[in-house]
């Protein structure tokens, strides 16, 4: 199957890679065809001279623009295709490094990083070698928020539900999802604070003194200055008063060079990206939807006409950067008062759509967040959608489980249960034997079926639940932390959410390492028996026999499993599966051996 989806991939990206060559080929050819007409330019001069006839200029002066400017136009539109089929081809080759490698050429979330979040720093979620690294397909900035945010918390059954629906609306759509990441690959690069600049420049406003007559004034000035020097040609004492005009129009746009700078700073750089986001708009607007979350989120697109509306913002900004080009820039403000004109134009766009443009980029956020759990159903199309649990109890109940994050050859399935209950797990086992990778299983697993994603298994069926890990406890010497107060810290805010957030299922991986053995033991058993008291339900991995003991004190709350291995003529062979029942066979001794250190029997 897996090599399958790679082949696809694999032809897609040949595909792309073909009609690039195509598209750079043709941009080539018209490139020298503009070399063509700076020849012609030469010819026509030199038919002019020797015909003593300087109209064959004039006539073909004004031929050879417009020929220029129609090859200029048509280079420009192979080159962005050369560049959307360029960035195709990036995007399935990238979908290949990401099964074979986890590579992945978005963000790997580092920035999200909290290692005082509840279980994301325990359980790999962001980072090098993480789980958004995996998922992540979001290349815009709010986008990338998006992920994070359906990652850090569990959502509810209902949006679940939404999200699996739109999820798997998408992997049928597997072309359409490649297109819009392909239209969104300039954004990967993107400033981070770009758009976020630029919704506070939306929501500013210009203040230009004299805005309404120079309005006015700037759709009457072109015919008065034409009017005049036409007159000008014709009657010479006219020239004073089209000199006159032509002045003040420079005064003008020259008396308002502060706010055009201003407008400049922000907008002036973000022409090209607004015209790529029209284009990504579109793309939604286009597609037909038979979920509802997607077809909400594409409705309200289609109701406020976002692409058009964005791409003709796209436009302004750009003939405002006309004036980059300064013969360009003089004559336009000569005869039109150019940039006034369009910052004018840019601030009523500004009061009429300010509102609706954040919102609008949001639903780029969601679109994109939902690539990214397509993906994983794409890519890995063994995996599950979970069946999410309402019942009272506590639900999370999996067949072959296995950790996302370990590739698919060597990972180890294992099933678990625990259906409509309140249950506390005690699971013991040998060094290295799978204690904590399963309890990272569960939980990773968990943090994807809770944001809309599948999970690798075979089937899950889980409550909306908020999980607590304490897994990684690290001392801080920035914050005079030690290991013992860090992990009291950790016990702590376990305590806290049990009390305050909505149904906890903990996940706790050796208690109390920085104390001595007895008060470990004390203390890691009075807090499993608070967290009874309180009706907690949870993981425990450890190594304390004697914790395992509280099974017997509380038979109908506390579950023992264990991890074991076999010795085999001195050597240790795991099988990582977990079993129910106590822990016999413990390995430290044996590993001790293996680096020179013999442990002698008491």
């Amino acid at each position: 199957m897996e090599q399958t989806i790679i082949t696809d991939y694999t032809q897609r990206a040949n595909l792309a890679a073909a009609e690039a060559a195509k598209y750079k080929s043709l941009a080539n050819t018209y490139s020298l065809m503009r070399l063509g007409i700076f020849a012609m330019v030469a010819v026509t001069i030199a038919f002019a001279i020797h015909f003593d006839n300087f109209s064959i200029i004039a006539v073909a002066f004004v031929l050879l623009v417009f020929a220029f400017a129609w090859l200029v136009a048509r280079q420009s539109a192979f080159e962005k295709e050369k560049q959307y089929y360029d960035d195709l081809k990036q995007v399935n080759e990238n979908e290949i490094g990401s099964i074979q490698a986890h590579r992945n050429i978005y963000n790997d979330g580092t920035r999200y990083a909290n290692d005082k979040h509840f279980y994301t720093s325990d359980l790999d979620v962001y980072g090098n070698a993480s789980l958004y690294q995996l998922i992540n397909r979001t290349a815009t900035t709010p986008g990338n928020n998006k992920l994070a945010g359906w990652l850090n918390a569990p959502a509810n059954k209902q949006t679940v539900l939404q999200r699996q629906e739109a999820v798997k609306e998408i992997v049928t759509k597997n072309s359409w999802k490649l297109d819009l990441q392909t239209r969104l690959v300039f954004a990967i690069k993107q400033d981070v604070n770009q758009l976020k600049n630029l919704f506070k420049y939306l929501h500013i406003p210009l203040d230009m003194p004299g805005e309404k007559w120079l309005a006015a004034y700037t759709k009457i000035a072109p015919y008065l200055f034409t009017a005049l020097l036409i007159v000008a040609y014709f009657y010479s004492p006219a020239k004073l008063a089209a000199i006159t005009v032509g002045l003040f129009n420079m005064g003008v746009v020259f008396s308002k060079a502060a706010y055009i700078r201003k407008a400049d700073l922000i907008a002036g750089k973000i022409g090209d990206t607004l015209a790529n986001y029209a284009g990504v708009f579109k793309c939604i607007e286009d597609q037909q939807w038979q979920s509802g979350y997607s077809n909400t989120l594409a409705q309200q697109l289609k109701t406020d006409k976002t692409s058009a509306k964005i791409k003709e913002l796209g436009q302004l900004i750009n003939k405002l950067n006309y004036h980059l080009n300064l013969l360009v820039g003089f004559v336009l403000n000569l005869f039109f008062l150019w940039d006034i004109r369009q910052i004018i134009a840019i601030e009523n766009w500004k009061r009429q759509n300010q509102d609706s443009l954040e919102a609008s980029f949001d639903v780029i956020a969601e679109f994109e967040s939902l690539l990214s759990l397509a993906g994983l159903a794409v890519n890995y199309p063994e995996w599950s959608f979970p069946v999410i649990d309402d019942r009272q109890g506590y639900t999370l109940t999996a067949k072959a489980i296995a950790h996302p994050l370990i590739d698919a050859t060597k990972r180890i399935e294992n099933d678990y249960e625990l259906d409509n209950t309140f249950k506390v797990d005690i699971i013991t086992g040998s060094n290295m034997a799978g204690k904590s990778t399963f309890l990272r299983t569960v939980g990773i697993n968990t943090v994807l079926a809770l944001s809309g994603a599948p999970v690798c298994a075979k089937s899950m069926q889980v409550s909306v639940i908020t999980m607590i890990s304490y897994m990684r406890i690290k001392d801080s010497l920035n914050e005079s932390t030690s290991t013992f107060k860090a992990e009291l810290d950790r016990l702590q805010m376990l305590l806290a959410a049990v009390e305050n957030e909505p149904k906890v299922f903990f996940l706790i991986d050796e208690m109390l390492r920085g104390t001595n053995s007895v008060d470990k033991y004390l203390g890691s058993k009075a807090v499993i028996e608070q967290l009874i008291r309180k009706n907690a339900v949870g993981m425990v991995a450890t190594h304390d026999l004697q914790i395992a003991h509280l099974e017997t004190k509380y038979p109908n709350y506390v579950r023992n499993f264990y991890f074991d291995i076999q010795v085999v003529n001195g050597e240790m062979l795991f099988d990582y599966k977990i079993k129910h029942g106590e822990c016999k066979t413990f390995n430290a001794s044996l590993l001790l051996k293996q680096i020179g250190i013999e442990v002698d029997a008491e």
